[in-house]
C-alpha cells in the first residue's frame, strides 16, 4: 500500500482531493455521485472525518480522515484499504470540529 504525502490550503481541496481519489480507484465519473461526510466521535471530542461516495447499485467507497495523526485512509466497496495520504496542513481541527 502506497503512502502519499499531499500539502492543502483550505478543507474544499482536502474534501476534493479525497473525491477524486475514491472516483480514480474505483473507476467512477466524478461528479456522477455524492459524497457525504460525518464527523466521527470518541469520548465526546471529534477524532475523523468518514466520507463516502455512494456509488452505483447502493456501492459504498469510503476515506476516514484521522485527525490525531492527520491521516486519510481510503477503503473499496469490499471494505478493504487500498492508499492511505499524510495530509500536511493545519485544517485538521477546523474539519473535524465543523
Amino acid at each position: 500500500m502506497l503512502t502519499e504525502h499531499q500539502q492543502f490550503e483550505d478543507e474544499t481541496q482536502v474534501q476534493d482531493y479525497i473525491y477524486k481519489r475514491l472516483c480514480d480507484h474505483c473507476q467512477l465519473q466524478e461528479g456522477a455521485f455524492p459524497m457525504t461526510r460525518r464527523v466521527l466521535r470518541r469520548g465526546g471530542r471529534p477524532c475523523a472525518v468518514y466520507f463516502c461516495i455512494h456509488g452505483p447499485r447502493a456501492t459504498r467507497f469510503t476515506a476516514i480522515w484521522e485527525t490525531e495523526q492527520n491521516r486519510v485512509f481510503f477503503y473499496d466497496s469490499d471494505g478493504m484499504r487500498f492508499g492511505q495520504t499524510v495530509l500536511q496542513t493545519a485544517l485538521r481541527r477546523e474539519l473535524a470540529a465543523a
